[in-house]
């Protein structure tokens, strides 16, 4: 059983300005609806202003919420933010929280947006308002539903606003694999970051994962993981740089459920980058990442005692 937290709020008109597509978000619950998967949908409440306030600037919120965010930001969002985008934002935040709420009964679930890597404390950036994955984070914590959480970061982008937002925090950690050569040119500093060639392939990719993953999980020792889960490091992606196929985007995912799993550790996924022409085949892309981590999930049996 998938997981998923979706809300009709993801989907918003396409602003006058800008080129971010907001349309694949529906189409990522097509594709799902679609596959003969068994899913759950689950509505998420906006993210409390109170909670955006603990790791934004107060300011920087307000400005949002009241749809007034002044123009050198929005430039740096990469749209305006209207009124339907603050609504918009509040549900994909409060929609990684459900998620990891989820989660926390189910072992994973999935958020059907979000992943707002980029979003920084006073600003928001790179198509990204609020920085979901920090937010919560920050929340699990505060909540005492965790007391370590690692950030695993697989988008092709390093997660920069992710990294500045809890740098110097001892319980939570960042992992960034990304395209060294890609956006953001000027990079944050993460728990751990590793910036991978042009051009890397399957094999490429699996061998770094498996060498440092098990190995932040081995000394970090989380009790929860937050997944970006972007699948722009797809060959076919129209801002990547790295060559995974559809076979080495699933390798990757199974693996990052299975690694967390095997500890007891309980996993979010946010949804991440995924760009090109066509939204349709961006979206089957995102929802078979989505698909391949609830079966992993499945398949993960309980350690039991033995005598």
């Amino acid at each position: 059983m998938l997981h998923v937290v979706h809300h009709a709020d993801y989907m918003v008109p396409r602003p006058e300005c800008g080129t971010f597509r907001f349309d694949k978000y529906y189409l990522v619950m097509e594709e799902l609806r679609s596959s003969g998967a068994p899913i759950t949908v689950h509505a998420p409440e906006p993210m409390p202003r109170q909670w955006l306030e603990a790791v934004h600037c107060p300011t920087y919120v307000d400005e949002v919420l009241r749809a007034e965010v002044p123009r050198h930001k929005e430039r740096r969002i990469g749209f305006p933010v209207t009124p339907a985008i603050t609504s918009r934002v509040r549900h994909t935040n409060g929609g990684t929280w459900a998620a990891a709420q989820l989660a926390r009964s189910h072992g994973y679930a999935a958020n059907s947006a979000a992943g707002s890597h980029h979003a920084l404390h006073d600003t928001g950036a790179g198509y990204c308002v609020f920085n979901d994955l920090a937010v919560t984070a920050n929340r699990l914590i505060a909540e005492r539903h965790a007391h370590r959480v690692l950030i695993v970061d697989l988008d092709v982008h390093q997660g920069d606003g992710t990294a500045s937002l809890t740098a110097g925090r001892a319980d939570i950690f960042t992992l960034s694999l990304h395209a060294e050569k890609n956006f953001p040119v000027r990079k944050a500093r993460s728990s751990l970051d590793i910036g991978l060639p042009d051009g890397l392939d399957d094999d490429g990719y699996m061998a770094v994962l498996t060498r440092h993953l098990p190995q932040v999980m081995g000394d970090f020792a989380p009790d929860f993981v937050l997944y970006q889960a972007g699948v722009d490091p797809h060959r076919d992606d129209k801002l990547g740089r790295l060559a995974l196929t559809d076979e080495g985007l699933a390798l990757r995912d199974r693996f990052v459920v299975r690694e967390a799993r095997q500890r007891g550790v309980p996993v979010a996924s946010a949804l991440g980058g995924g760009y090109g022409d066509d939204p349709r085949v961006v979206a089957a892309r995102h929802a078979a990442s989505m698909l391949a981590m609830a079966a992993q999930n499945a398949a993960f049996q309980p350690r039991t005692a033995t005598s």
